[in-house]
């Protein structure tokens, strides 16, 4: 394949440095987009900037991109459905009963046990890192607090069991944004990468272990150690000089006023994306299965063959459908307020939507440059292929921690990684895997990650000591996932 030469890096670097320099994603993006298609003009500054625009119109000729940005965009109205509904409050006052049926004598197996339920609340709101992170903070907060256990220690939890699963279960925005980003790098059937990519993906796997040993064994280290003496001794949930960011309920949409609170309102939505998701792919891979083999075989070759984008599109389409008429059949929202709410979930999520158009675009800019084969290029005679995934997996970390973005991360690094995996005979998988796991890892790290933030405020913690506590968990495990990488890597290769 042919490239631009040192040209061809110019406009992804010159985005990750307006990213770090500027914490301007948005901004960083479209002016690598720009600076791309200048090149790509012969430096001709007005056809640069005509063909920039072009290249943001020409992303919905592809069917893939288009139906990935209203996935990303329409999961914001399920989001904005379960909460009004009272699907959240419901839930959150189903597992306050359960705690308080707990026996009060036994604080200790008490204060393992609500740690345990945080987490897998976590995980269980896979549908979007925001919202889990938010639902774990108010559900749990109190409970913590009544238990005498550190405003630290919840926000770690409900940090570290979001992102992570989020990225693992592709049922989600985020998901379907890496799918899109792959299908950009003309990989066919990106569901059924991301599910090879799956063991591979060292950093969230570890976090969760990490989360589930810390709260099996109670063994805290580092900052959280004293965080967690201080809050069981002296009683102190919070450091002295602590200043609490303010939770964030307030920024959640409230349930609609009369409506009695149902776990089943966010629970149901939910369980018909998740279940809808692969029988979609069985749906649209049927016709792509070889008819002489049997049931079961067809139905596991079809989940392969399936395409992603559809079937996650059409599953949170069918979510919204089904609960849209258990909220209209129970007298909960009439139609007017039903499409009002979805609205205004969908213009919630415009800026995910905006930034997934931005990484469409870069990514094809980059690959009409050749940034990835240039790279590859460079490095053939002194970089092993057994040492890529590890490299791809500090620079993407290094990114995410830098400007706070994991998605933004995913949009720069998968243009330059795909290439290169395959122009140096690299484990791809493992590479996908790494430039995802490096991002959550940085994510985790950074103090101007949203993620981060919102931790911190659903935790009603310091945002600081909340950085200072989880650090030393995240670089533990971002450690050993570089080691897992380095061994992956040469094992691969011999």
């Amino acid at each position: 394949m042919e490239h631009y030469g040192i040209w061809s890096l110019l406009p992804p670097v010159l985005a990750i440095f307006l990213a770090i320099r500027t914490k301007q994603v948005f901004l960083a993006l479209i002016f690598g987009i720009w600076l791309g298609w200048v090149i790509l003009s012969g430096g001709n500054v007005l056809l640069g900037t005509t063909a920039t625009i072009q290249a943001l119109v020409d992303v919905f000729k592809d069917d893939s991109n288009t139906r990935t940005i209203m996935f990303s965009a329409l999961v914001g109205a399920l989001i904005a459905y379960i909460q009004r509904s009272g699907g959240v409050k419901g839930f959150v006052i189903m597992v306050e009963q359960w705690l308080t049926s707990l026996d009060q004598k036994n604080k200790s197996d008490n204060r393992k046990t609500v740690q345990w339920l945080a987490g897998l609340t976590g995980m269980i709101i896979f549908v979007e890192s925001s919202i889990s992170v938010l639902t774990v903070g108010s559900l749990y907060r109190p409970v913590f607090d009544k238990l005498g256990i550190s405003r630290e220690k919840l926000a770690y939890i409900a940090d570290s069991s979001s992102a992570p699963a989020c990225i693992l279960i592709p049922v989600n925005a985020w998901g379907a944004y890496i799918m899109g980003l792959l299908i950009l790098q003309g990989l066919e059937n990106p569901i059924k990468i991301l599910v090879y990519s799956f063991p591979y993906n060292f950093y969230p796997l570890l976090a969760i272990a990490m989360v589930a040993y810390i709260i099996a064994s109670g063994k805290d280290f580092g900052p959280m150690r004293k965080a967690e003496i201080r809050s069981r001794e002296e009683g102190k949930l919070m450091d002295d000089n602590a200043q609490p960011v303010v939770s964030s309920e307030i920024t959640m949409m409230q349930a609609k006023e009369g409506v009695t609170p149902n776990a089943i309102n966010m629970l149901l939505p939910i369980a018909t994306m998740v279940f809808m998701t692969p029988l979609m792919l069985v749906i649209t891979g049927w016709g792509s299965t070889d008819v002489q083999k049997s049931l079961i075989p067809r139905i596991i070759e079809a989940l392969g063959n399936g395409s992603g984008s559809t079937s996650v599109l059409y599953s949170v389409i069918i979510a919204l459908v089904a609960s849209a008429a258990l909220y209209r059949f129970k007298g909960i929202m009439k139609l007017g307020e039903l499409v009002e709410v979805a609205f205004k979930g969908i213009g919630g999520l415009m800026p995910i939507a905006l930034l997934i158009l931005f990484a469409f675009s870069i990514g094809n800019v980059c690959q009409e440059l050749g940034t990835g084969v240039f790279v590859a290029e460079a490095t053939r005679n002194w970089l092993s292929p057994a040492l890529i995934p590890m490299l791809i997996f500090i620079a993407s970390a290094f990114i995410a921690f830098a400007t706070g973005t994991s998605w933004g991360t995913f949009a720069i690094m998968m243009s330059i990684a795909v290439p290169m995996s395959q122009a140096l005979d690299a484990n791809m998988y493992m590479v996908i895997a790494a430039v995802m796991g490096g991002g959550v890892f940085g994510d985790h790290c950074s103090p101007i990650s949203d993620t981060t933030i919102l931790s911190s405020m659903a935790a009603a913690s310091d945002h600081i000591a909340h950085v200072k506590t989880q650090l030393p968990y995240a670089l533990a495990m971002g450690a050993l996932s570089a080691l897992l990488y380095l061994l992956a890597g040469y094992i691969s290769v011999w």
